[in-house]
């Protein structure tokens, strides 16, 4: 579920998204009234997690563009190590600090920030696991995909998420070769895996 700021006033639930496996199976999370908040379905997030049952485990992650959290919260759920959240409205950020905390999830660190400024930034560990979600109304793909890649955000063999429009035209490192992808909708979700010899080619 993915944002973009707005000018509006406090953030008011909505609904609410439900966690779909693991540890935190059915627990559910608020989804604010925000501009540019787009859940990514139940069944989408159930099918990658199915996906990726067998590299989640002990991971390491980056929820870029993360909104309510709920890919990085549902990795936490099924037993990834860690996960850093990044979403640039204070109010969001500050909404998915609490859910954490209410969750009782301390391997999530949540960061207020542009997401392409933070991977201007060199990282202090390269993670295991990429979600790339942006608002669908911002042109982000290409641009974060290209930063992750170029400042050694991801580890030799990471697996990188991309939900975008059914129609969108995406430029991706040549070193992401696509694992896995479907589409539920005028949505395409697609999974990633990083050939490290291809990206020193």
């Amino acid at each position: 579920m993915r944002s973009i700021s707005s000018n509006r006033g406090a953030v008011t639930a909505a609904g609410k998204l439900r966690i779909v496996g693991g540890s935190l199976r059915g627990s559910k999370l608020a989804v604010a009234d925000f501009e540019g908040l787009r859940p990514t379905p139940d069944r989408v997030r159930e099918t990658l997690f199915n996906w990726l049952a067998p590299y989640i485990a002990g991971a390491r992650c980056l929820d870029l563009y993360a909104g309510t959290g709920a890919l990085g919260i549902e990795a936490l759920s099924r037993g990834a190590a860690r996960v850093d959240f990044i979403e640039r409205d204070a109010r969001l950020a500050q909404a998915l600090r609490e859910n954490l905390a209410r969750l009782r999830q301390e391997n999530g660190r949540v960061r207020s920030a542009d997401a392409l400024a933070v991977l201007r930034e060199p990282p202090a560990q390269a993670c295991d696991l990429a979600f790339i979600d942006p608002p669908f109304s911002l042109d982000l793909w290409d641009e974060s995909a290209r930063l992750l890649e170029a400042n050694a955000w991801l580890a030799p063999a990471a697996l990188v998420y991309v939900e975008s429009p059914l129609e969108q035209t995406l430029h991706l490192p040549p070193s992401w070769q696509p694992h896995r992808a479907g589409h539920a909708g005028a949505v395409r979700y697609a999974l990633y895996r990083r050939s490290d010899k291809l990206a020193a080619s």
